[in-house]
């Protein structure tokens, strides 16, 4: 450290080390988010195309589990080849992902819109100052958010599990409202967690083709938590509403 005649204060070597990878950081961070705000974006467009049209509504409803099962599969598989393959191949799969979400939001749009216009709305921004202030915290905690994140993970599981049964055995109102705050819960806590972990894999040193992919990958894990902060969100507006 070293003082100018004016005992103007020069940073160390260090220091400028570290402002340097804060700089890089926060546009690393800012890729993942503008890649994540533009594959919302995408998503909303195809929803409201597909909500617009009686005919597509019908279309994608008739479709529901064949929709299902893709954005399923591709969840599974989108990260290995976000990770291992060319940029390109990334981000086929983040905006194939987007789109799919899209395509089955758009009944759900349709039927809720018919309750309430609004709803959509309201839960849309819900969402969003959910998701920003989870987000926050994750990025800006000093915890360790690992153990956090290994029982959320394990969580989703049973949660799934839960939906399959109610939706074909139980078939609950009660139940579902039930399931629809856990999701909520769980996915806020997934949102601080993987933000923590999108942080964790920057690397200064990462060349333009990796550090893109980490910033897709990035963002296609903080849209899918979005997404379905957004669905549960939603339904529990819904059901209030009912």
């Amino acid at each position: 450290m070293a003082f100018g005649p004016n005992r103007t204060r020069y940073m160390t070597g260090s220091e400028a080390q570290v402002a340097q990878l804060d700089e890089g950081l926060r546009s690393y961070m800012l890729r993942v988010y503008n890649y994540m705000g533009l594959g919302v974006a995408f998503t909303g467009a195809i929803a409201m195309m597909v909500a617009s049209n009686e005919a597509l509504v019908q279309g994608v409803a008739s479709m529901f589990w064949l929709f299902f099962i893709g954005i399923l599969g591709l969840g599974f598989l989108a990260p290995r080849i976000m990770t291992t393959k060319s940029t390109g191949a990334a981000q086929i799969c983040f905006w194939v992902y987007a789109g799919l979400w899209g395509a089955l939001l758009g009944p759900m749009m349709y039927a809720y819109a018919a309750i309430d216009p609004m709803l959509i709305a309201r839960a849309f921004f819900i969402t969003a100052g959910t998701f920003a202030g989870m987000s926050l915290l994750g990025y800006t905690t000093k915890k360790n958010l690992a153990p956090m994140g290994a029982f959320l993970a394990m969580a989703t599981i049973g949660i799934l599990i839960a939906l399959l049964i109610n939706a074909f055995f139980i078939q609950d109102s009660g139940f579902q409202l039930l399931l629809s705050i856990v999701v909520v819960l769980v996915f806020s806590g997934l949102t601080a967690y993987e933000t923590q972990q999108i942080k964790n894999m920057y690397i200064e040193t990462d060349g333009a083709d990796v550090a893109t992919k980490k910033a897709i990958f990035g963002a296609f894990m903080l849209y899918g938590s979005f997404i379905t902060l957004f669905i549960y969100i939603l339904h529990i507006l819904g059901m209030m509403r009912e």
